[in-house]
């Protein structure tokens, strides 16, 4: 036996989960937990813990505790790109170490603002459309973080000027094929988080989520391994053509620039309605293909477009 299968067969042997893994920390409060239920009605009763399953059978709160709990040390990490591959890092930023409702609350809106609507307007119509579909690409957020091995890692966003590829530790389920798994059958790895997240209106049912990635985005979207899976979206309208509208702008960057080389990023998200990282994206996109270059000091310089 591999190494891999050794581990896997002693993971399913002990039962090794969030229910039966101990909390790092025992002195855990739920002040973030308690508020998100108040909000849904869902008002706390001395039993709140003990309804979740966060203890051990020995009265120690366990690991889905801790991911739940107002201090943790798990966090999604988010990293920023300028280009279509991983040489030119631009940001990174961490979302977590708190309740892990909160954490997915505060990373699904960092999506949102980055899946900007483009609207490409010919000489009979105007067509408005997302650069992600964000139904699926919400969808896929959740399930990487309800069904992330934590054994094993955190989940892991990268956002590249064509794509965004959302990545979760572990493969499928024990049990559950490929066949079940593009057939939008579902077994829930963390049945503590899914049961919090169900209670939350953060996930419906068992295997919609899948059904509305796929219900717009073809299978191949999706890579599986033995220890990871990975979603990537691919931007409708990166890059687009010089007739098209962003965001309510007759023009494109190089429209700008054409018009005027001296125009500074500022302007140029001014004009745009777009945030600096994602113009800082676009620009340095156009730099790495040849087609734009920067030349003479920072504030009297001019852009140059060649071709």
């Amino acid at each position: 036996m591999t190494e891999q299968m050794i581990e896997e067969q002693l993971s399913i042997r002990q039962q090794i989960n969030l229910q039966t893994m101990a909390s790092p920390r025992q002195n855990l409060t739920f002040k973030q937990l308690c508020i998100h239920y108040e909000e849904k009605n869902l008002e706390p009763t001395q039993q709140f813990i003990e309804s979740l399953d966060l203890r051990q059978s020995n009265g120690n709160f366990n690991y889905a505790a801790y991911l739940l709990a107002d201090d943790n040390g798990t966090s999604v990490k988010v990293a920023v790109y300028a280009g279509v591959d991983k040489v030119d890092l631009i940001e990174t930023r961490e979302y977590g170490n708190r309740c892990l409702i909160t954490a997915t609350q505060r990373l699904l809106d960092r999506l949102d603002s980055e899946n900007r609507t483009f609207a490409k307007v010919t000489s009979t119509n105007r067509v408005e459309k997302e650069r992600v579909n964000s139904i699926a690409m919400r969808e896929a957020m959740i399930n990487a973080i309800v069904d992330n091995d934590y054994t094993k890692g955190v989940p892991l966003v990268e956002l590249f000027s064509d794509k965004i590829v959302i990545t979760s530790c572990g493969g499928l389920v024990e049990g559950l094929t490929k066949n079940d798994f593009f057939k939008c059958r579902s077994m829930p790895r963390n049945r503590e988080l899914m049961r919090v997240f169900r209670d939350m209106e953060l996930v419906e049912q068992i295997g919609s989520g899948m059904s509305r990635i796929l219900k717009v985005y073809d299978p191949s979207i999706f890579e599986l391994t033995p220890s990871f899976t990975v979603v990537t979206f691919p931007y409708e309208g990166a890059l687009l053509p010089k007739n098209d509208k962003i965001n309510g702008s007759a023009k494109t960057i190089l429209d700008i620039i054409k018009e005027n080389p001296t125009v500074t990023i500022a302007d140029i998200i001014d004009l745009t309605g777009k945030s600096y990282s994602t113009i800082s994206r676009e620009l340095k996109e156009y730099q790495s293909t040849g087609l734009l270059s920067r030349e003479g000091a920072r504030k009297k310089g001019k852009w140059v477009i060649r071709g």
